[in-house]
């Protein structure tokens, strides 16, 4: 447990706590909480779920990483228990913006929330951005014209399900489909779905259970790394045109 003594030190400074303030919190001496933050002994597993209970964080959390690079906006609330969220800074303490590739955009669903995996990713500062904590996401396919393959949305990532907005696009992470760039949509009498769909309506919508999402990330912007070329830009104009008649014939074939 190489990680604790630092751990307990940096969320105690956090905390702005004196050792002898954090013993009394937590009912411990304070020469155990000097023992412990100097490496001179560990903390049994009581004393780690006293530490995970009076942090509200996870013990595998507290154990395995180092959270002397975490801010204490780092930290999410998941539940009850709140989980490290990775967050890049620069050296004047900016956020930066993360870069998915296009060819590791498969493993994120099996690192979207590891320390080690975020920071080695390429990172990017747009100064334009809103605050908030932003990545860059790779875009494959059609289903979300006019927005060509081989783009990157830029999203910003909601802390909770329920900030959803419904008819707004956003980068879903979900334990089935990895990955998807989706309108959601919030079903009427339906607590527990979200429905994702795609603005090339080629592709049917579908609903995901809301317990299945992961993460999700609001568009904040595009980066095409493609030109458009005139017969696309006349393209999407028509396929655009073509789906508000769709919308405008179906609403008079309801009278």
């Amino acid at each position: 447990m190489k990680n604790i003594q630092a751990n307990i030190r940096h969320l105690r400074s956090l905390k702005q706590l004196s050792q002898e303030r954090f013993a009394d919190e937590l009912g411990w001496s304070r020469s155990m909480v000097g023992s412990y933050e100097e490496g001179r002994s560990e903390p049994p597993i009581e004393r780690l779920i006293d530490l995970s209970n009076y942090f509200n964080i996870p013990i595998d959390i507290l154990v395995k990483n180092d959270l002397r690079r975490a801010k204490d906006t780092s930290f999410i609330q998941v539940g009850s228990k709140r989980v490290l969220f990775p967050v890049t800074v620069n050296e004047d303490n900016e956020d930066l913006i993360e870069i998915i590739p296009a060819k590791a955009s498969a493993g994120y669903l099996e690192g979207y929330d590891d320390p080690e995996y975020i920071e080695q990713l390429q990172k990017i500062k747009l100064p334009f951005l809103p605050t908030g904590t932003h990545r860059a996401f790779p875009i494959k396919g059609d289903s979300m014209l006019p927005v060509k393959d081989g783009s990157f949305i830029v999203a910003k990532f909601v802390e909770s399900i329920d900030e959803v907005r419904s008819g707004r696009t956003y980068i879903v992470l979900t334990k089935d489909d990895g990955l998807v760039y989706k309108r959601v949509y919030l079903p009427e009498d339906d607590a527990i779905n979200l429905i994702l769909s795609s603005d090339n309506k080629t592709y049917q919508p579908y609903s995901v259970a809301k317990e299945n999402v992961l993460e999700l990330w609001e568009f904040t912007c595009c980066i095409n790394t493609q030109e458009y070329d005139e017969k696309e830009l006349k393209m999407s104009s028509i396929m655009q045109m073509f789906q508000e008649l769709k919308v405008e014939l179906e609403a008079v074939g309801k009278f």
